[in-house]
């Protein structure tokens, strides 16, 4: 809130996001929706996390959304938007240095990788270095939705293998090689591991037989069970710790 409403006060006439592929500034923003900032307060940004938050990965998507806004998500809390990153990135610094200034707290934060194509670690590093998101008392842990179904229904993938290299083919050829791409690499030093996320009330057949297919196969519309999703990223991750431990690099837990 503190963070939205200094924001307004001094950056009101910067350009923020397209809507319709018009430019809108800050102030239109918050014009479109009504809203000035006397009008704002803790409880109507409305992202507390309460009881109900954790079990439901749709109520905690929902929490992302100040104000209900998917719009204000979009220029606060993406790495991905119109201006790179920048709101988001400076408020991870505060968030950063008041850790810092009391010392004896630490914060492990999530950063998103969707694998909806290669690109998107370097795009994530690039976005870390450039502005300097790093803190002796925080570490990042890498969230990847299960989206597969998603990708699949609107043709961005045909198979599981293709979602799997997406997530871990730069990592394998950044370990390789950390001159391929020295962003990354020196990203990835400072994130700890993986996690797997997802509504995880909604019914599955998590049945897992010898005649089960491989990702290369897994064509369906439909999402692999949670433990198919589960294994593969065991799987790759422990071949990229083992490669990483030979180069004398940090590896990755996995941490679901």
């Amino acid at each position: 809130l503190r963070f939205i409403k200094k924001t307004l006060k001094n950056h009101a006439d910067e350009v923020v996001t397209l809507h319709k592929g018009t430019p809108m500034t800050l102030k239109a923003v918050f014009q479109s929706m009504n809203l000035s900032t006397y009008d704002l307060t803790v409880d109507m940004l409305d992202v507390h996390a309460d009881r109900n938050t954790f079990h439901r990965f749709d109520k905690f998507n929902a929490k992302y959304n100040p104000i209900g806004e998917s719009r204000l998500r979009e220029v606060f809390l993406k790495t991905d938007n119109y201006m790179n990153g920048k709101y988001f990135a400076r408020i991870i610094n505060e968030v950063a240095s008041d850790l810092e200034e009391s010392k004896y707290q630490n914060a492990e934060l999530r950063l998103s990788i969707y694998g909806k194509s290669t690109t998107e670690w370097a795009k994530l590093a690039k976005w870390a270095l450039q502005y300097n998101v790093y803190s002796n008392n925080m570490r990042w842990l890498i969230q990847i939705p299960r989206l597969y179904d998603i990708f699949k229904s609107n043709k961005v993938m045909n198979n599981f293998q293709e979602f799997l290299s997406n997530v871990f083919q730069p990592l394998f050829e950044v370990t390789n090689d950390p001159n391929s791409n020295i962003e990354l690499h020196k990203f990835l030093i400072h994130v700890i591991g993986f996690d797997s996320v997802d509504d995880e009330s909604k019914p599955e057949n998590p049945i897992l037989d010898p005649e089960v297919r491989a990702p290369a196969s897994w064509d369906d519309d439909e999402n692999p069970p949670y433990a198919y999703y589960l294994y593969y990223m065991y799987a790759n991750i422990t071949v990229l710790n083992h490669l990483r431990k030979e180069q004398g690099l940090n590896t990755f837990v996995l941490r679901p």
